[in-house]
């Protein structure tokens, strides 16, 4: 039975927390309103050697698994960096893992260890203008020419991309009806992000400042042979090996995120007198925040089952999903009822909970939809007739 972390995954988390709250409020709300990218962050997590948690230990990595992985994001979004300290760590944590499990030997000597140390940073370019969701329908394609391919298309929601090294990016070489399925033409690849062959464009977007999304325009960008994960028209496979890792880590993050704006709003419902009581006393007050403690609990609970399961190697897709979809409504409500304890003073940046309203909002849309979850569970787990 789940009742929550051993002693050994308390100290990991604690040591976790002492990197994090190095950063104060102050530091987050400078590099919001500039749409800085935490670099100073970045640097301590990667000098702790909290970026290889989950990656090999024979590369510089804690080899640990998942679960301890989620713990940690977890703690890193418990904090006032809130999603911007996530995000800014996220694909180190996860994104790689198709060339832990499908790279070849070479591969993973060369690309991993500067991902561990920090010395290069990835971004990760699947989702296009035009397909969203339906990874089938994607157009960028990839073709072979000698030892290189030559990669052409756009890509849209790229998260870190002004600051990356390598994209790991998924790209069309055969045509979508050549196969069984769309997805069988797809093929991974862990490109160098040659801003002459690329033009990386930042989204003005509504949260998480300091960490840029962006669209890419890919005119022939050389990619050698040798950096091909797996094999070709096999992409969508690999990619599926990451997939459940992802939505169990930013369901974490979303507790996370979650649990900061609720004690955000907890702490100020004490301190705050109005009619000679604190307004915490009142039970409009108490009851929103109350249900969103529990929320977030059960939401937590599912994170770590969804993680001992793939950590143990049993499926976990009904898991992932619904922790991804339990996180992301609690952390939402949390954080809409932090801002509302507030009242005006929480439509304030210098109170914090109006940037963790609008950056916990992601968790709801990214990676994938509430709704497409649904449909997901409705299938798979109910059995019943696939609606899309």
């Amino acid at each position: 039975m789940i009742v929550g972390p051993n002693r050994e995954q308390q100290e990991l988390v604690a040591a976790v927390g002492r990197v994090v709250d190095a950063f104060d409020a102050a530091y987050w709300r400078e590099k919001d309103a500039g749409a800085i990218f935490p670099h100073e962050f970045a640097a301590a997590m990667a000098e702790g050697g909290w970026l290889g948690i989950a990656m090999p230990e024979d590369l510089g990595g804690a080899g640990l698994g998942v679960t301890e992985a989620a713990l940690m994001m977890e703690r890193v979004a418990r904090s006032p960096g809130a999603m911007a300290a996530a995000s800014s760590i996220h694909i180190n944590i996860f994104g790689l893992h198709p060339v832990v499990v499908f790279g070849t030997p070479d591969q993973r000597r060369r690309f991993l260890p500067p991902l561990i140390a920090g010395r290069e940073r990835a971004c990760f370019g699947v989702t296009e203008p035009d397909s969203g969701l339906d990874t089938g329908r994607l157009k960028t394609r990839a073709e072979r020419d000698g030892d290189v391919y030559r990669i052409t298309g756009r890509k849209i929601w790229t998260s870190t991309a002004q600051e990356a090294d390598r994209v790991l990016i998924i790209a069309r070489t055969s045509p979508m009806d050549v196969g069984k399925k769309p997805t069988d033409g797809l093929t991974l690849f862990y490109a160098p992000l040659d801003r002459r062959r690329v033009d990386v464009r930042k989204i003005d977007k509504m949260g998480r400042h300091a960490v840029d999304s962006n669209m890419l325009f890919i005119d022939g960008l050389e990619v050698p042979v040798e950096d091909r994960i797996g094999e070709e028209g096999e992409g969508f496979r690999c990619l599926l090996h990451g997939l459940n890792p992802e939505r169990i880590l930013i369901a974490a993050e979303a507790v996370g995120v979650g649990r900061q704006a609720l004690a955000a709003a907890t702490d100020y419902a004490r301190e705050r007198v109005v009619f000679d009581r604190p307004i915490g006393q009142n039970q409009a007050i108490q009851h929103p925040l109350a249900e969103c403690w529990m929320a977030l609990e059960a939401a937590w609970l599912m994170v770590l089952k969804a993680a001992n399961l793939y950590d143990a190697g049993e499926p976990c897709g009904a898991e992932a999903n619904s922790a991804k979809y339990l996180a992301g409504e609690a952390a939402f409500h949390a954080c809409e009822r932090a801002v509302m304890t507030l009242g005006g003073m929480g439509y304030a940046a210098e109170y914090d909970v109006e940037r963790y309203f609008r950056e916990v909002l992601i968790t709801r849309i990214a990676p994938v939809s509430p709704e497409l979850i649904k449909c997901f569970i409705a299938e798979r787990v109910l059995g019943l007739p696939r609606s899309y």
